[in-house]
């Protein structure tokens, strides 16, 4: 299976496992995910890990083959954003363990969760830019509220890459760790036998508070903007 769902002592571990193609994900991949976030959710499991198999990345973001084949009118619907959304608006601790790159939508769908644990092989990067786009699926909203508007101008607009030790000392992550999978599980048991979910859930309420809903749309607007004036059709990602 691409998306692997595991719930075991307090803690749900989704996995990412497309490793041919650097866990890129496609409608069936997004569509794969958000299933494995509800089924979470609805146990309330109050703390979700999310990962992937193997060294070679985190995440690639979507997958280019369907993006070209994809039909243009729908961006204002962009699906990653909606998956990613869920993600951010989880109940309970949602946890990340970036291994290697996370790359466009990789790294937005890293900035969905709550807490970023990263090894020494981790980078970061929103490349959309160079292709005419920006990104959309939550990158330009949770990038700038996390590390402020003049770094996330320096990633989206400057094309800067963070390596670990950059994403570590903005705040924006935990580590580098030699095994960020296993600093992440302790991490999740610890939360999951020790924190009060309630408390958690009321104290993460607040703190996402600051994350602006017309900034989201004003995301898909502007990439459906460049997807009609490029004469793509509608991303599915």
């Amino acid at each position: 299976m691409p998306i692997h769902v595991a719930i075991h002592e307090g803690v749900g571990v989704l996995t990412l496992n497309r490793p041919a193609r650097a866990h890129a994900y496609d409608s069936v991949h997004l569509g794969l995910l958000v299933q494995g976030i509800r089924r979470c959710a609805e146990a309330r499991v109050p703390v979700l890990l999310l990962h992937s198999t193997g060294d070679r990345a985190f995440c690639a973001g979507a997958d280019l083959h369907e993006m070209a084949e994809a039909d243009p009118l729908d961006a204002l619907e962009l699906l990653s954003q909606c998956v990613f959304n869920e993600l951010a608006r989880y109940p309970g601790v949602s946890i990340a363990a970036v291994q290697g790159p996370a790359v466009a939508g990789g790294f937005e769908l890293a900035l969905a969760c709550d807490i970023r644990v990263v090894g020494p092989g981790a980078r970061f990067s929103l490349p959309e830019t160079r292709l005419g786009l920006i990104p959309s699926a939550g990158g330009c909203t949770r990038l700038s509220r996390l590390v402020g508007p003049s770094v996330a101008k320096q990633v989206i607009l400057g094309g800067i890459t963070l390596d670990a030790q950059r994403a570590v000392a903005l705040g924006l992550a935990l580590g580098p760790e030699a095994d960020p999978l296993a600093a992440a599980r302790a991490l999740a048991g610890r939360i999951a036998t020790h924190h009060d979910p309630l408390a958690c859930r009321l104290a993460k309420g607040i703190l996402d508070r600051g994350e602006d809903p017309a900034s989201l749309e004003a995301e898909r607007v502007a990439e459906a903007l460049l997807y009609s004036r490029r004469g793509l059709s509608r991303p599915t990602d």
